[in-house]
C-alpha cells in the first residue's frame, strides 16, 4: 500500500538549489530566497461595506490597511494592498489565521486563506531592479516604486503581487513577490535566467 504524507511542502522543494550560482568569485549581484511556513489571507471587502472593513481593520491590526498599491507594516503582520476594497494579511506564527481573523473581519469581508496557494520570494542584490526589468514593465528605481510601494502586475505571464520591503543593512533593496503556487516553478526558472549574468545567489528562509 502506498503510504501518504500531509507534510506541507514547497512547490520549490526540487527546483531550489541553495547556494551560489556564480561564473566568478564576486559577489552576487541577485539574492533570491523562498520564504516558508508563512500565514497569507486574503481580505475581501463585502459589496457596500468597505469603510466597515477599513474599520475593522484599524481596530485589529493598529493601523489602516492599504487602499491603494501599498504594503502597510503593521506590528506583527504586513497587509499588502491586492485591488480595490482587498488586502492580503502576511505574517507568521498562527497569529493572524482565518480563525483568529474572523471574529474581527467576517461581517465586513470575505475571507480566503491563500497560505498554501502563494509561493513567497524576496529579490534583493545589486542588481536586482535589472533582474526585474527583464520581466515586469513596473519602474522599480527608488524615485518611482519607494520602500512600501506595491502592484498587482505579471511576470513572465503570470499573475504576481509585488511590493517593495525594508532595505538590507547595507541599504539595498529589497522586493518581495507573491505568485500561485501552481505557476512559481516556471517563474522561478525564468527569474533564474534572468538574474545568471549578475550571478545569482539561492536560498530558504523561515523568516518574513
Amino acid at each position: 500500500m502506498a503510504e501518504f504524507s500531509w507534510v506541507p511542502r514547497s512547490p520549490l522543494e526540487h527546483a531550489l538549489v541553495a547556494g551560489a550560482h556564480s561564473a566568478n568569485s564576486t559577489d552576487a549581484g541577485v539574492s533570491l530566497t523562498e520564504i516558508r511556513n508563512f500565514d497569507l489571507i486574503q481580505v475581501m471587502a463585502r459589496r457596500g461595506r468597505a469603510a466597515e472593513l477599513a474599520k475593522a481593520a484599524k481596530a485589529r491590526f493598529g493601523v489602516a490597511a492599504p487602499d491603494a498599491p501599498n504594503a502597510i507594516q503593521a506590528k506583527d503582520a504586513t497587509l499588502i494592498w491586492s485591488g480595490p476594497d482587498q488586502f492580503f494579511v502576511l505574517s507568521k506564527g498562527g497569529k493572524h489565521t482565518m480563525q483568529t481573523l474572523a471574529p474581527a473581519l467576517s461581517g465586513a469581508a470575505s475571507l480566503s486563506d491563500q497560505s498554501h496557494a502563494r509561493v513567497l520570494i524576496s529579490i534583493s542584490g545589486a542588481n536586482a531592479r535589472a533582474m526585474l526589468a527583464k520581466l515586469s514593465s513596473i519602474d522599480l528605481h527608488a524615485g518611482a516604486f519607494p520602500i512600501g510601494a506595491a502592484a498587482a502586475t505579471s511576470m513572465d505571464h503570470t499573475s504576481a503581487t509585488l511590493w517593495r520591503g525594508g532595505d538590507r543593512p547595507d541599504g539595498l533593496a529589497v522586493f518581495n513577490l507573491l505568485v500561485f503556487a501552481t505557476f512559481a516553478e516556471s517563474l522561478w526558472g525564468t527569474m533564474l535566467d534572468a538574474a545568471a549574468e549578475y550571478d545569482v545567489d539561492v536560498s530558504h528562509s523561515e523568516e518574513l
